[in-house]
């Protein structure tokens, strides 16, 4: 009997999976493009070329939105998953510094005062900037070590390293303080309350941690961020709810005022480690130097 040879069912290519999976993550072509940093048409072609190979519909496309089948939801999960292991494994043996991942609102009011210190303790570690406070992807970020607050959801395979409790309080400048003759809870009622739209339930949350079941707070403006929110107040535009860690220069130098202080508030912040930076040197001393200046400055009244 002659020998039948097995045939070889071709391999999809690397270009192909890596433009397929970007696609199914980001449901767009064009975002897909971007993030490769090739043309719309090839991302197309590659995944055209990867459903003849595969023989089977990976993509629904319409004019508004590009949705992956139930086949191509199943390689779409199990190649992000993939793809995550061989950057993690590329991050492991690549030197570089650490990639911190933090608020604006931090970054500005909190860390940068204290950041000479760090470099004056660990001269030989370097450390970088990632800005934001929402999720994160610490192989597709390349980030090391994130700061968050315990109401974000933590990535797969992340244990939270729990930190201290915020700390939040109204605050104001003191002539807004004197004009509006603000002494009492209740004088709430009669000023301009200001917010941010990163955290809407801040005053609730107030009233609710420091029993002022009474106050019915009626915000005035909300600002996108904390750091315009603090500037706001410092503008004398109003009382803003912020947490303490935020505006401690401000009430070193007079420039804020709370008029009644601070109360533990329902969250509290956490450490995102990346999983391929676990017991590494510099991301340990890093998340060291953060824990003890955290505690330091915030870990009582």
């Amino acid at each position: 009997m002659a020998y039948v040879a097995p045939t070889r069912i071709p391999r999809p290519s690397l270009n192909a999976l890596r433009a397929f999976e970007a696609t199914a993550r980001l449901r767009s072509f064009g975002a897909a493009a971007e993030e490769l940093s090739v043309t719309h048409g090839a991302v197309s072609r590659h995944i055209r070329s990867l459903e003849d190979t595969l023989g089977v519909m990976l993509l629904m496309r319409n004019a508004h939105s590009t949705e992956p089948t139930p086949e191509g939801a199943r390689l779409a999960e199990g190649l992000s998953r993939a793809f995550n292991l061989i950057q993690a494994s590329v991050e492991q043996v690549k030197p570089g510094p650490l990639i911190l991942s933090c608020s604006e609102s931090i970054m500005m009011y909190w860390l940068l005062p204290r950041l000479a210190q760090f470099h004056d303790r660990y001269p030989d570690i370097k450390v970088s900037f990632n800005m934001n406070h929402g999720h994160v992807d610490f192989a597709r970020d390349n980030v090391s070590v994130a700061i968050r607050i315990n109401t974000i959801e933590p990535p797969r395979d992340i244990v939270p390293i729990e930190l201290v409790p915020e700390w939040i309080g109204p605050v104001c400048t003191p002539e807004y303080m004197r004009s509006s003759s603000l002494r009492i809870p209740a004088d709430l009622a009669r000023v301009r309350l200001l917010a941010t739209k990163t955290r809407p339930q801040a005053w609730q949350e107030w009233c609710d941690a420091s029993g002022q079941a009474g106050v019915q707070p009626v915000i005035a403006e909300a600002f996108e961020h904390f750091y315009l929110l603090i500037q706001a107040a410092k503008c004398g535009l109003g009382v803003a709810n912020v947490p303490r860690m935020l505006v401690r220069d401000e009430l070193r130098s007079g420039a804020l005022v709370a008029p009644f202080g601070f109360v533990p508030g329902p969250h509290h912040l956490v450490l995102w480690v990346a999983p391929h930076m676990a017991g590494r040197h510099q991301a340990d001393a890093l998340v060291a130097w953060l824990k003890q200046e955290l505690d330091a400055a915030e870990g009582a009244a």
